[in-house]
C-alpha cells in the first residue's frame, strides 16, 4: 500500500492534436523572427513562379498573433484563405451521417449481405471488405465501424475462422479505403482545400490505388482465413480459439432489413454517387454532357429559375455545392424514413456535434499557415525546398514525401489535422519537382493510412482489439507482411504517376 501523501507516478500521455498543432504554431512564430522574409512572383491563378524569389522586409509574429491565428485560420485574412468552408462542410456531413445512422439502414444492409452469403464466407469476406473500403474511400468510414466488430467476429468464429478475421474484415477493409481515399472529405477534401486544388483532381490514380489495395488486402485476409479454417492451429490466437467459440457464440438472428431502410440505403449510396460524379473534372476528358444539361435547364425560363441560377454543372462542384447536397439528402432521407421534424433536427445537430472537433482542428491547423504567411516566411521555406529539389527526380521526390508522412502520422494522428498543418507547404514543393499537387496529397493520405492500420494511438484500432481480446503485438504480427505489401504497392503507383 502506498504511504499516505505519496503521489502516484503519472505515465506520459501524448497531448491531443489540438495541443500539438498549437505548439507547432508557436514554433513557427519563433521562426518568423529567424527566417528571412521573402516572396515569389505569382501567376494569375496565384501559383508561385519558379526562379522569382526575392527577400523582403521581415514581419515577425508576436504573442497576440499566435493567439489570434486559429481564429484567422477559420475566417481567413488578406493573405490566407479561411477554413470555414471545409469546417462547415464537415459539420453538415456529420449531421447527414447521423440521420442515416439512426435509421439503422447501414447496419441492416450489412446484415442482409451476411445472410445472402452465409454459406460462402470466403466470398462474404470480399464483399464486406469491398463495402467497408468504399465507405473509407468516400466518407472516411472509421469510428462508425466499431459496432460491426460485435456482429462479424461471432459470424467468423462460428464458421471456423477466428476473431482475427472478424477484425481484419472491418478494420483492414475500411483502412485501405481511407489509405486510397478518392473523395474522402476528411483526408482528400481537407488536403485539397489546403493546396487550393479541386477535390476531383488526381482521382484517377486514387481509384487505381483503391482497387489495387483492396485486392491485396482481401486476398491477404482470405488466405489467412482459409488456413485457419483448414487447421485452427494456424491461427495467431490459437490458444484462445476454443474459448472464443463460447465467448462469441451466436444467439438469435440478424434483424431483417425493412423497406424503409432499403430506401434509405439506396439514397445514401446515391448521395455519394452524385458527389463522385460532381467532383470529377469531366471537361478535362472532353466530356461536355453535364454542361449541356446545365445550359438546357437554364434555357428554360421557369425551370431554370426554379432550380436556381447559382447551380453549376457537375464537374465544377466543390465544397460549397456538396455541402448543400448532403444537407438536401439528409432532409430527403428523414422524410422517406418518416422521421419527425424534431427528431431530424436533433439528430442532425447531434451528428454535427460529433464532428465539431474535426471542424475546429482545421481552423487551428490553418492558423499555422496564417503565421507563416503573415510572417512572410512561406515563400522562403518554399525557396529552400526549391533549391533542395533542383537536382531531384520527380520519382525520388514522391518517395521522400511518402517517407516524410510516415513519422508525421504518428506525431499528428488526426488525418485532417495532418493535412491542414502540412499540405499547404508540401503540395507547392511538388510543383518545383515536377510532381502534381494532387499526387502529393495521394502520397500523404496513403502514408497516413498505412500508419492508422496499426498505430496504438488510434481509438478504432484499440477498440477493435479490445472487443476481440487480442493484444496489439499480436495484431502487428498479423499485419506486418500486409503493411509491407501495401507500402510497396503504394510507392510503385506513386512513382509511376510521378514519372509519367
Amino acid at each position: 500500500m502506498e504511504e499516505a501523501g505519496q503521489k502516484k507516478k503519472k505515465s506520459f500521455k501524448m497531448p491531443t492534436s489540438f495541443t500539438i498543432l498549437f505548439l507547432i504554431t508557436i514554433v513557427i512564430a519563433i521562426f518568423t523572427w529567424i527566417i528571412p522574409a521573402g516572396q515569389y512572383d505569382v501567376t494569375d491563378a496565384g501559383d508561385f513562379i519558379s526562379g522569382t524569389y526575392q527577400t523582403i522586409e521581415s514581419n515577425p509574429q508576436g504573442i497576440w498573433d499566435v493567439l489570434a491565428a486559429p481564429f484567422a485560420g477559420l475566417t481567413g485574412n488578406k493573405l490566407t484563405e479561411g477554413a470555414i468552408q471545409i469546417s462547415l462542410f464537415i459539420l453538415v456531413l456529420g449531421g447527414f451521417l447521423q440521420v442515416v445512422t439512426v435509421t439503422g439502414a447501414i447496419d441492416a444492409g450489412i446484415g442482409a449481405a451476411i445472410r445472402a452469403n452465409k454459406d460462402n464466407m470466403t466470398r462474404l469476406i470480399w464483399i464486406l471488405m469491398g463495402i467497408f473500403a468504399l465507405g473509407g474511400s468516400t466518407y472516411g468510414m472509421s469510428e462508425e465501424t466499431v459496432p460491426f466488430y460485435a456482429l462479424l467476429i461471432p459470424m467468423m468464429v462460428a464458421v471456423g475462422f477466428d476473431a482475427m478475421v472478424g477484425i481484419a474484415v472491418v478494420l483492414v477493409g475500411s483502412g485501405v479505403g481511407c489509405l486510397a481515399s478518392t473523395v474522402n472529405p476528411f483526408a482528400t477534401g481537407i488536403a485539397s482545400s489546403m493546396a487550393g486544388i479541386g477535390l476531383g483532381d488526381g482521382i484517377v490514380p486514387r481509384v487505381i490505388m483503391l482497387v489495387v489495395m483492396y485486392v491485396i488486402a482481401a486476398s491477404y485476409v482470405t488466405r489467412y482465413a482459409k488456413k485457419v479454417q483448414k487447421d485452427p492451429s494456424n491461427s495467431l490466437i490459437a490458444d484462445q480459439y476454443e474459448s472464443d467459440k463460447e465467448k462469441f457464440k451466436i444467439e438469435g438472428n440478424i434483424d431483417q432489413i425493412t423497406s424503409k431502410q432499403r430506401s434509405v440505403l439506396g439514397l445514401f449510396l446515391f448521395t455519394f454517387l452524385i458527389m463522385v460524379i460532381s467532383l470529377i473534372p469531366w471537361s478535362e476528358f472532353g466530356i461536355t454532357i453535364f454542361h449541356d444539361i446545365h445550359d438546357w435547364i437554364n434555357s428554360i425560363p421557369i425551370l431554370g429559375a426554379l432550380v436556381g441560377q447559382s447551380v453549376i454543372p457537375f464537374g465544377e462542384w466543390y465544397l460549397g455545392e456538396i455541402t448543400v447536397l448532403f444537407f438536401l439528402m439528409g432532409i430527403i432521407i428523414a422524410f422517406v424514413y418518416g422521421m419527425s421534424e424534431e427528431d431530424f433536427v436533433n439528430n442532425f445537430i447531434d451528428g454535427a456535434k460529433d464532428l465539431l472537433s474535426v471542424a475546429l482542428i482545421c481552423a487551428v491547423a490553418r492558423g499555422i499557415q496564417v503565421i507563416m504567411n503573415d510572417g512572410q516566411i512561406t515563400a522562403t521555406v518554399l525557396h529552400w525546398g526549391e533549391m533542395a529539389l533542383s537536382n531531384l527526380s520527380s520519382g525520388f521526390f514522391i518517395i521522400l514525401t511518402y517517407l516524410f508522412y510516415l513519422p508525421m502520422s504518428f506525431l499528428i494522428p488526426s488525418t485532417s489535422g495532418l493535412a491542414a498543418a502540412t499540405v499547404g507547404i508540401m503540395a507547392p514543393l511538388g510543383d518545383f519537382a515536377g510532381v502534381a499537387q494532387s499526387l502529393v496529397i495521394t502520397a500523404y493520405q496513403s502514408a497516413a493510412g498505412i500508419v492508422n492500420l496499426i498505430t496504438p494511438t488510434s481509438g478504432v484500432v484499440m477498440a477493435a482489439l479490445a472487443i476481440a481480446g487480442i493484444e496489439i503485438t499480436t495484431w502487428w504480427k498479423f499485419m506486418w507482411k500486409l503493411i509491407l505489401m501495401l507500402a510497396a504497392a503504394s510507392l510503385i503507383i506513386l512513382v509511376l504517376f510521378a514519372i509519367f
